[in-house]
């Protein structure tokens, strides 16, 4: 058998091209098997023991199931419900998918987008909306995992969703106009989550060392990323709900209960 440097110039050329091919599978393959930095979100599976993964969520079971029931409740009567909570839905979904990597602890913050939901929808609807967002994003983005949705859910969707609207009815009956309650119902929502998400790293990892000290850590790490990214979602809450004002005025009302003459 002859080898490739006894072929002419177009049987070279034949050879040399399927080599090629292979030297590209190789690169190809090594590329993609190669391991490299992490940008992975939320709590991931192995992070937390599994008992604080049970316990997790089963604080946070009865607030997904209430959240179907209102959303069951309101799309019977009202057809135009669903299309709104999904349209919300997608919007919590690619905010969150927006890593920002966190050097310290090899993890990544992001913003959340829960509390322009819970303002927009109610917290009840941010929680089932938060549930859905949360478990694509461990099945088919390896953002956070199935064993810790729980931990997440109740984080971003309950401890964030509800903060957030509380934030905006309290600022609202204070007297402040609908912009300035929605940036810090927005900052409040954002910043809530990762201190729920501290909370939850430091129970379920502390050790024997001080609960005090571990979670103070976390803030701190999470702080360099965490507080910009607050203040960022909290102008975006704010410019939202203003876009929404000015251009779909009925809609703004329906769903903040605000009239629009109102600041």
């Amino acid at each position: 058998m002859r080898s490739c440097s006894r072929h002419t110039g177009a049987d070279l050329t034949g050879c040399a091209g399927f080599n090629d091919k292979i030297a590209v599978f190789v690169c190809a393959s090594v590329a993609l098997l190669a391991p490299r930095e992490a940008v992975a979100m939320h709590l991931a599976d192995g992070i937390l023991p599994a008992r604080w993964c049970l316990v997790w969520t089963l604080l946070a079971s009865p607030f997904v199931f209430w959240a179907w029931r209102q959303f069951d409740a309101r799309r019977l009567r009202d057809g135009r419900h669903a299309p709104l909570v999904a349209m919300v839905g997608a919007a919590v979904f690619a905010v969150s998918c927006m890593p920002v990597p966190i050097p310290i602890i090899g993890s990544c913050s992001h913003p959340c987008g829960t509390g322009l939901a819970a303002i927009l929808v109610g917290p009840q609807l941010t929680v089932l909306i938060t549930t859905v967002a949360l478990l694509i994003q461990a099945l088919f983005l390896a953002h956070g995992g199935l064993t810790t949705l729980g931990a997440d859910v109740l984080s971003m969707g309950i401890v964030g969703g509800y903060a957030g609207f509380a934030i905006f009815r309290v600022m609202r009956g204070a007297g402040f106009g609908v912009v300035a309650a929605a940036f810090f119902a927005g900052v409040g929502s954002d910043w809530a989550t990762y201190a729920a998400t501290a909370f939850e790293l430091t129970v379920g990892l502390h050790g024997l060392r001080s609960l005090g000290a571990i979670f103070g850590g976390l803030c701190l790490a999470f702080a360099p990323t965490q507080l910009p990214l607050g203040l960022l979602e909290g102008a975006v809450t704010a410019g939202a709900l203003s876009f929404l004002r000015r251009r779909r005025a009925s809609v703004f009302s329906q769903l903040t209960g605000v009239a629009t003459e109102e600041p």
